[in-house]
């Protein structure tokens, strides 16, 4: 038994196993969605810009090297290269303010050596303290407006190239074919825009100056010392080895650990959001006790390694605090030497143990604002490799425009909604055939309808029909034209889909049927709605046709989304309609509404069903029995009974649709 440093209580070796089985499953939940949020301090101690030091870096989650950096840096610059006067501006107003500073100091070594001095009258000294005082204030003034111009011209130039990578990026979103989507999660996707934006936009904000500013501060530091006293100089350069090694050391412990708190930040987030969402079935089962049993075991995991993390994030400050007073004390005791057997000045050594206390601060911020550069370009790199992936093919050249008789286009082409598949073969992936050779006609206005087994290809046939993928084999017409000379956007606007999984925006119910034909009327979302057999309930609505859904229409029953649905692919005018498992995740009674519903939706339009309940598929005009990814059986209701093939197993109970 192992005790886990909470009171009496103990962790049991099964327990163990468990937080073993647990850290596996949750500890990557949460990493491709990034932590940029959290609002945890990084490996600096402290959070960007606070007191105590210099500024801590904020290190992302999806860190790490990039893999092409001078590729990056040079894509990146090209976003601010259109404010090239504006970012010389702004290394000027860097260098200035720096200078301003430096020079500051040094302005205190003629105005001590002037109140130190025996020659001078006290209203010489006077006179002499008040005019350096003045131009003290009048040098610091300076870098206060430089540093003032610099943060706020660099902020600006920043975020106008992060606006526009961002919309470049969401752009590119758009264009990606379906494949993109299926092969990457959306917490994947999600994570170019906030995690790493976010770590671009801090190095684009702060970052560069900083950096910039650390090496001017450095190198003038160093010219000063020289000019100063070029002996104290060399002793406090032969420090500089052990100011590197502490902050490359501390900072190296301090990024692994820090890495091992975000991933067990990420397992108690992950669990946290599971259970949440799954309150339901925790209450239905009894499972309260081993959830906090186990979110106990995670969250004490996250304790042990913030612990780690935190120490030596936070002690990065105190050392080089330290190592600088080391540098301080050699300066001052070398500095008096001098001073007693060399005629150095008083001035001079006040502002040189000044010089060597501050000379460790610029080295310890070069050292950390790295790790946000190295975390900015990785993600830099992750956002230019959406932006690189192949958008859809692009229309043809001659390709045309359609429409139907009902929603007339001018210069477009009238169809009445024949759609064949010829000799379609077709695969996700080079080495796995879906569809072989599938040959389907479906006359206008007629209903098809495909049943099959889960993974036939039933959704795959609808997906072709749109052309969200490119088939290898065969063609597919629609009134003899071939849908790969029809313009994507046309051919799209002419087929209406309902599908199992609703997705109702944020807006008014209004505004979301409307979301099938943006210039639809009001009175035209009324009769789409009453098509839908939607309008009854919609007036049931607080705010009828004006109330507000959010939450994907979290306050309305799964039937009602499903009508909202069927009204948006009503009011489209679409001449082809597709209906994809509509009705499988309602009940019964909700069913004979949605029907209803798509009876009316289906009437004049030429439709293809899949379903796994057989009787919504019984008046079809023609049903098609897929397995494996070919035509079995195909005929009407009656015919296929009278097979007593497939589809008789089927309806009889025989066998059943998995």
């Amino acid at each position: 038994m192992s005790s886990n440093n909470k009171g009496d209580k103990m962790v049991s070796p099964i327990s163990e196993k468990r937080k073993e089985e647990l850290l596996r499953r949750y500890g990557n939940k949460m990493s491709a969605a990034g932590l940029g949020g959290i609002g945890l301090a990084g490996p600096g101690g402290r959070r960007p810009g606070g007191p105590g030091g210099p500024r801590g870096p904020r290190v992302s989650m999806l860190g790490g090297k990039p893999k092409n950096t001078a590729a990056t840096i040079n894509r990146l610059l090209a976003y601010i290269g259109g404010d090239k006067i504006k970012i010389l501006f702004v290394f000027a107003c860097v260098i200035g303010g720096t200078l301003a500073n430096l020079t500051g100091s040094y302005i205190l070594r003629p105005v001590i050596n002037n109140l130190v001095s025996a020659d001078r009258s006290a209203e010489e000294k006077l006179s002499n303290l008040a005019i350096g005082i003045l131009i003290m204030a009048g040098i610091y003034l300076v870098g206060i407006l430089c540093s003032y111009l610099q943060q706020r011209i660099m902020i600006g130039v920043s975020q106008k190239a992060l606006v526009k990578i961002r919309e470049e990026l969401f752009s590119k979103i758009q264009k990606l074919p379906l494949r993109y989507h299926d092969t990457h999660t959306h917490g994947d996707i999600m994570s170019r825009f906030t995690n790493d934006l976010d770590s671009v936009g801090e190095m684009l904000n702060n970052t560069l100056p900083h950096i910039f500013s650390g090496i001017i501060t450095l190198i003038g530091t160093v010219i000063l010392m020289f000019v100063t006293n070029w002996i104290l100089a060399i002793v406090i350069i032969l420090t500089v080895p052990l100011l590197v090694f502490a902050a490359g050391t501390i900072g190296k412990l301090s990024r692994k650990y820090y890495k091992e708190q975000q991933q067990a930040l990420g397992a108690v987030n992950g669990y946290i959001e599971e259970a949440i969402t799954g309150q339901k079935v925790i209450k239905v089962f009894c499972h309260e006790e081993v959830a906090m049993e186990e979110f106990e075991i995670l969250s004490d995991d996250l304790r042990s390694k913030q612990i780690k993390a935190q120490f030596f994030g936070g002690i990065m400050g105190p050392v080089m605090g330290n190592l600088s007073q080391i540098s301080y004390a050699l300066a001052a005791t070398v500095g008096g030497i001098l001073y007693l057997t060399s005629n150095f000045d008083i001035g001079g050594i006040t502002i040189f143990t000044n010089y060597a206390r501050q000379f460790s601060r610029p080295v310890s911020e070069l050292s950390m604002q790295m790790n946000v550069i190295f975390a900015a370009l990785a993600g830099a790199e992750r956002v230019f490799e959406v932006m690189d992936e192949s958008p859809e093919t692009l229309d043809a050249e001659n390709a045309i425009e359609i429409c139907a008789e009902s929603n007339k286009v001018e210069g477009a082409r009238l169809i009445r909604g024949e759609v064949e598949l010829k000799n379609v073969t077709f695969g996700y992936t080079p080495d796995k055939v879906v569809l072989k050779n599938i040959n389907v006609k479906a006359e206008p206005g007629k209903k098809i309808a495909f049943v099959g087994s889960t993974g036939a290809g039933k959704t795959t046939v609808t997906n072709l029909i749109n052309r969200f993928y490119e088939i290898e084999e065969g063609e597919i017409l629609i009134d003899g034209i071939n849908i790969k000379n029809i313009k994507k956007d046309s051919l799209r606007s002419n087929i209406a889909m309902v599908l199992q999984d609703t997705h109702l925006f944020t807006g008014t119910v209004r505004e979301n049927i409307r979301y099938g034909r943006l210039d639809a009327t009001d009175e035209e979302v009324i009769t789409a709605a009453k098509i839908a057999c939607a309008h009854s309930f919609i007036e049931r609505l607080p705010n009828g046709y004006d109330t507000v859904l959010e939450g994907d229409g979290a306050n309305l029953s799964q039937g009602e989304r499903q009508l909202l649905n069927i009204a948006r692919a009503a009011i489209s005018k679409a001449p082809i309609l597709i209906l994809d498992e509509a009705t499988s995740s309602v009940d019964t009674r909700t069913e004979k509404y949605i029907e209803r519903g798509m009876d009316q939706l289906m009437k004049n339009r030429t439709t293809f069903v899949i379903a796994h309940r057989l009787s919504t598929v019984r008046n079809a005009d023609l049903i098609i029995v897929l397995e494996h990814g070919e035509i079995i059986e195909q005929g009407t209701h009656e015919e296929l009974l009278a097979m007593k093939g497939r589809y008789y197993q089927l309806h009889t109970g025989a066998i059943e649709l998995d």
